[in-house]
């Protein structure tokens, strides 16, 4: 039965104008069910709980204690409809965390719709709070429960749980069973490593404190919410998000929304911020401002993987003025998420246990746990849950054991979880989605009647070796006026990946294919990505074709768009297509073809860099993989052929030409891919840096930018004009996905490429943002149908916004992977390589060395201990730092640019960690400088000086794959990474 409680109605404006009526009625039933097997006043057939002890959880327990509840020993659970709703606009992630354990039968979770019952529905009362009111709606809940289940055949209890002090002294006071969730695992959960998983909020933190984490005098506290809002709003705080320093713990930036420049927050005023946090500031004033600190703190090499400085990467300049100063005085949100990583120093009858995290950023955790004797050489996952003031490092709980240092397969997992990479194995839900294996084009005539035939064309793919999930393909032919027509063929792929549909939802939430050095995490099952939409050679496959009508100086005279089917004639590796090329003897209509287009693309290239598109460099190498073992075994630069830049050419073409055609015809949802230009202020390291070696750069253009590159060139330094382009792309911004509608016109511009717009077409195997675009482009060619969420800018600007996170952690997560095969490979294996200083510091120089494209620092530090440290002398004007000998015997020079030979070996001192790390063999400085070891292999400069030149918006990798074209890695699998993580700085130490 029915009965309404009230109805309300209100008038509401559309987006497009329009006035609305918007009724609102809430009902209230008396035939919803407690769902307790065996009850007798309910008899309902489908109850999930079982009588005995069940609980039900207020909205902080599931809010705070999420990791508790989804340990297999928490079954027999009541949520409230009110808690489940305060936990959606609470938590996203809590919410679907809660929604998965529901969904899970075996877990016995039941959603009780106390807010749509007679019995348990309650009003709001006078001057009651909203949150008050749902602590009472949870507690008539319970009461209720207990009160129906008194004449259940079988004993039938209900426990309140809650650590709300408030909640839990009323639900006594009303004779509510009730417990805290910490008693309620002590007293009731049999398995003791539950108390493990315990979070301890501020109030509860001092259980988990050591002794010595007390500090004699406590970190400032926080101003309250009520105060941050106020200070924001009259102008006395900021408000901007805090990034740890990588190079120093002690120090950290803040971007502040509306600012150009970074605060700088050091020490103690860093108060007790984490990175990511989203913190209030108090500026200081001008006269109280300082300069970072230009010392570098004891770290590994890494692996370069972008062609730009990712989002939260420190800048490279040198500060020689004071920089705008703060201090957190509040956190507007916490962004704390799981972190892995392992033990510090603990024995097996520790209880108080200390963990460092993966991230270098991240201070040390305090742990109290009941299993320290199975963590210890563990990598495991932990959550933060409070930062005291009186505290020396903020407090956690365990989260899970991932498995054993060193095992290939829990080292690939670290990485995962680290970058919050979704690696599961596709659900059968999505798997439903699929067409049988043996599906072929002629399973649907309807399709194929409307699409245009192209299969009498000469198509084919010109791709990595290995290649499997084959995107694009490309043909050409002469027509009778004497042009040609071009065209670039794409995977169709929307075709199979339906609007709305599980495998739609699970790509949009993958974003991209992840390609990590030994593997790939594909976004569609590889029955889509490696087969059924793969472009194979003798296949006929659905495709969507962008076809030019060219002129022989590669001037477009038209363009059209067509859903097509073909038949690609052959799949080529980028060496075999270059074979061809030049093999004069070789006449055949596709190598006849590939020299056209290869002809056609070298004009199109002049055009670009005309117009002022930028040729960056990045040093790329890839690793040869032993079949058996997995193990890299090789490792060497990536071989360029001209049919690279041929094919890259057409794509570019192919993603500005769409770019056009969807912004015509959706001007407001148009998904674009934008290239800020970088601030003034990004360009002065780079300009520095030239200066010092003799060459003057302008920056006040891309072009003008381009062409000093171009002229820079001395005798004396070959070698220094892809320095300098390698420097140029850390000045650059990050390129972007957006929304049309969300910007003006003037913003859409992409900087790296000279194009006034731009978009992603040529890969929706591996990019979300594709399939968006594909989508876009079929209906505006009256090739498919729309659907409301395409056409609405603002949640195609929240997808876009999602997909640019999801591409900077797959560059990160490839990065990390790379570092990890880089400590495999150099293992056992010291090698001394010819590097070039990049960057110059008061303790070290970076040294990039690009055989291997790896960087690090070179620390001016004694290798024997007990020596008597040099006296080092920076010098932020001229870049160089010069090494004085203790007994002024010896005094040597290092400056910007300078060549030197390292030795590139693993630092096996930690037995739980391994880095790689650089070390000085030449110039030879006494006492700093290493011999050559046994067993030593020597790398020789690669002869070619300048060859590493390749256009801004390609995302260039160290590891085999990436998000670049380079994809001859498998499919994600069972094997074993080998590689033990590197030691770092640990945030906020005792120095503080």
């Amino acid at each position: 039965k029915l009965a309404m409680l009230r109805s309300k109605k209100f008038a509401r404006k559309t987006k497009s104008g329009r006035v609305v009526t918007v009724s609102r009625e809430h009902y209230l039933r008396d035939d919803i069910t407690c769902s307790v097997q065996g009850c007798e006043k309910c008899c309902d057939t489908t109850a999930r709980l079982v009588p005995g002890k069940i609980i039900l959880p207020d909205t902080n327990v599931i809010l705070h204690q999420m990791d508790v509840l989804e340990h297999k020993a928490i079954k027999n659970v009541i949520i409230c409809s009110t808690v489940l709703e305060e936990v959606k606009h609470r938590s996203i992630s809590a919410y679907n965390a809660l929604r998965s354990l529901i969904s899970e039968e075996s877990r016995q979770f039941y959603v009780y719709s106390n807010e749509h019952s007679k019995a348990t529905y309650v009003e709001q009362e006078k001057g009651e709070s909203p949150n008050d009111r749902n602590d009472r709606a949870i507690r008539v809940c319970a009461q209720w429960y207990n009160n129906h289940l008194e004449a259940h055949p079988s004993p039938a209890k209900v426990l309140l749980i809650t650590n709300d002090a408030e909640n839990l002294q009323k639900a006594v006071s009303d004779s509510i069973s009730c417990l805290t969730v910490h008693d309620y695992v002590r007293r009731h959960i049999e398995d003791q490593t539950v108390q493990d998983l315990l979070a301890y909020p501020s109030e509860s933190s001092s259980v988990v404190m050591a002794a010595e984490d007390v500090l004699s005098e406590p970190f400032e506290s926080y101003i309250t919410q009520d105060a941050i809002q106020h200070g924001l709003k009259a102008g006395i705080y900021l408000q901007g998000v805090f990034q740890a320093s990588r190079e120093n713990p002690n120090e950290g930036f803040i971007r502040v929304r509306g600012r150009d420049d970074t605060v700088l927050v050091i020490g103690r005023d860093i108060n007790r911020a984490i990175t990511g946090d989203i913190v209030a500031l108090s500026l200081y004033p001008e006269a109280q401002w300082k300069t970072p600190l230009d010392t570098v703190e004891q770290r590994g090499a890494s692996v370069i993987i972008s062609s730009t400085k990712l989002d939260d990467e420190e800048s490279d300049s040198i500060m020689s003025q004071p920089k705008p100063t703060g201090k957190v005085v509040g956190i507007v949100r916490r962004r704390w998420r799981p972190y892995c990583g392992v033990l510090v120093n603990a024995s097996p009858e520790d209880r108080h246990v200390l963990f460092s995290a993966q991230d270098e950023r991240i201070p040390y955790v305090r742990l109290k746990s009941l299993q320290t004797e199975n963590l210890i050489n563990k990598q495991i996952v932990v959550g933060i849950d409070a930062w005291p003031s009186k505290s020396r490092y903020p407090v956690g709980h365990f989260v899970r054991c991932l498995g054993d240092i060193g095992d290939r397969e829990t080292e690939t997992e670290v990485v995962l979880l680290e970058h919050n990479i979704p690696y599961e194995v596709f659900s059968k839900s999505v798997l439903d989605c699929l067409p049988k294996e043996t599906w072929t084009i002629h399973d649907d005539p309807d399709s194929v009647a409307k699409r245009r035939d192209l299969r009498h064309l000469d198509v084919c793919s010109v791709d990595p070796p290995g290649c499997t999930d084959i995107d694009d393909a490309l043909h050409v032919r002469r027509l009778d006026n004497g042009n040609f027509e071009v065209g670039v063929h794409i995977a169709d792929v929307t075709y199979f990946v339906r609007p709305g549909t599980t495998l739609d939802k699970e790509a949009s939430n993958r974003g991209t294919t992840v390609y990590l050095a030994d593997r790939r995490i594909d976004m569609v099952p590889s029955l889509l990505s490696s087969n059924l939409c793969s472009l194979r050679g003798g296949e006929e496959r659905f495709a969507f074709s962008c076809i030019w009508e060219m002129t022989p100086e590669a001037e477009i005279i038209s363009t059209e768009f067509a859903k097509s089917i073909i038949r690609s004639r052959v799949a080529l590796m980028y060496s075999e297509a270059q074979m061809r090329i030049d093999d004069e003897s070789d006449s055949s209509t596709i190598t006849q073809g590939l020299r056209i287009l290869n002809t056609l693309a070298k004009k199109l290239r002049r055009c670009r860099i005309d117009r002022g598109a930028l040729m960056l460099a990045s040093a790329e190498v890839r690793f040869s993989m032993d079949n058996e073992t997995n193990d890299p075994v090789d490792l060497k630069i990536k071989e360029q052929y001209e049919t690279n830049s041929m094919v890259e050419e057409f794509m570019l073409l192919a993603n500005v030409s769409t770019a056009q055609h969807i912004l015509k015809h959706f001007p407001q949802c148009a998904v674009l891919r934008r290239h800020p230009s970088p601030p003034p202020g990004n360009f002065e390291p780079l300009i520095k840096a030239a200066h010092v070696a003799g060459v003057e750069l302008s920056t006040v253009s891309s072009k003008e930018l381009a062409l000093s590159l171009e002229r820079a060139s001395p005798k004396d330094k070959p070698y220094l004009r892809t320095l300098l382009r390698m420097l140029a792309t850390r000045c650059m911004m990050q390129a972007v996905y957006f929304s049309s509608g969300t910007l003006p016109p003037a913003e859409y511009k992409h900087y790296g490429l000279a194009a006034s717009i731009y978009t992603h077409f040529t890969s929706p195997i591996r990019r979300y943002a594709d399939v968006l675009v594909h989508r876009l482009l079929a209906v505006s060619i009256t090739a498919d149908a729309t659907y409301p969420d395409l056409l609405d800018k603002d949640k195609m600007a929240n997808v876009c916004d999602r997909l640019n996170t999801r591409n900077r952690m797959a560059q990160y997560a490839a990065r990390a992977s790379t570092e990890l095969q880089c400590c495999v490979y150099f293992k056992n294996r010291p090698t001394i390589v010819p590097g070039y200083i990049t960057r110059v510091r008061k303790n070290a120089v970076q040294v990039l060395i690009p055989s291997f494209g790896v960087e690090g620092p070179v620390y001016m530090t004694p290798t024997d201990p007990d020596t008597l440290a040099p006296q080092l002398k920076f010098n932020a004007d001229n870049l160089t730092l010069t090494i004085t000998s203790s007994n002024n015997q010896q005094s040597t020079c290092l400056q910007v640019f300078d060549e030197v030979e390292v030795l590139i070996e693993i630092d096996s001192s930690d037995s739980q960690r391994q880095r790689l790390v650089l070390k000085l063999v030449h110039p030879v400085i006494c006492g700093i400088s290493v011999t050559s070891p046994p067993k030593i292999t020597m790398v020789a400069e690669s002869n070619s000086k300048d060859t590493l030149n390749t256009p801004v918006e390609k995302s260039f990798s160290i590891t085999t794959g990436n998000n670049g074209n380079d994809h001859n890695v498998p499919p994600m699998k069972k094997s074993k990474p080998n590689k033990k993580r590197s030691k770092k700085g640990r945030g906020q130490t005792p120095s503080i």
